[in-house]
């Protein structure tokens, strides 16, 4: 497959790079020409510095951006020597970035009430999907999960944008619902009708997120992760097996996709 002709590479600088939770930071970087044309539910691949031993970039979805600032928001966890570095970047310190890549959520579908529900670093892209509904003026809740309390991110940012209700679940009972977003799911789904799912996380997570969406008649998109590593599919790294056979590139064909195409 050949690379698309959208994605481009654009310098960056960083504006804030701060710790936000327990491994978790995030960063403002100002990228002229890209912020403007980024899509929800679409990612950049970001060239960390410090490393010329290290030649691919790290694929990192987007909380939101600012189209008239020209920034871009990432909230990424530190997870390995790549992330490590991206962590150290200050004010100022610049590289490139490809993008915009994959295709994002397809809100124009969404007629609401919409669920979106994020499990761990899956909330930036569920929650840039949350500004979009709210410029849509399309209500919704989320669903918001993590390990523990101090690996939680988000919370402020869905109630800023509207959400009717913002629930919390963490693994270990330290913030919200003890136990997985699945319990939150299921809770909700009993007090008020969805027209529409949208989720991102860990993948055990959204197959349970997608079965519950569409055992309650509810339409599911579902964000996959997958290491990608060139972010234009010509790496055949981040393959999504479907369910009616064969496989489809998570960067260029997702990493947004109908939960009924997935073979879980």
């Amino acid at each position: 497959m050949l690379p698309s002709s959208d994605v481009r590479q654009f310098a960056f600088d960083v504006a804030s790079n701060e710790r936000v939770g327990d491994g978790i930071f995030r960063m403002v970087m100002h990228a002229p020409g890209l912020a403007p044309i980024l899509s929800p539910g679409q990612f950049v691949n970001v060239a960390v510095p410090g490393d010329p031993s290290h030649i691919t970039r790290i694929p990192l979805s987007f909380a939101g951006t600012d189209p008239k600032a020209q920034t871009i928001e990432i909230v990424y966890a530190v997870v390995g020597e790549g992330t490590a570095r991206l962590s150290r970047m200050g004010e100022g310190d610049a590289s490139t970035v490809l993008g915009p890549c994959g295709k994002g959520w397809r809100l124009d579908d969404v007629s609401g009430p919409a669920l979106l529900v994020a499990g761990g670093v899956g909330a930036p892209p569920v929650l840039a999907a949350a500004r979009g509904l709210l410029a849509r003026g399309i209500p919704f809740d989320v669903v918001l999960g993590a390990q523990t309390a101090g690996k939680l991110w988000g919370v402020g940012l869905a109630k800023s944008l509207g959400a009717g209700r913002v629930v919390v679940t963490t693994d270990d009972g330290t913030a919200g619902i003890k136990g997985f977003t699945t319990v939150a799911v299921e809770q909700m789904q009993g007090e008020r009708d969805y027209a529409d799912v949208l989720t991102c996380g860990p993948q055990p997570m959204m197959a349970g997120v997608a079965r519950l969406a569409l055992a309650d008649g509810s339409s599911c998109q579902v964000s996959m992760e997958r290491m990608m590593t060139c972010g234009f599919g010509a790496c055949n790294t981040c393959n999504v097996a479907m369910a009616a056979g064969g496989y489809k590139a998570c960067c260029t064909d997702g990493p947004v996709f109908d939960a009924r195409e997935v073979a879980w």
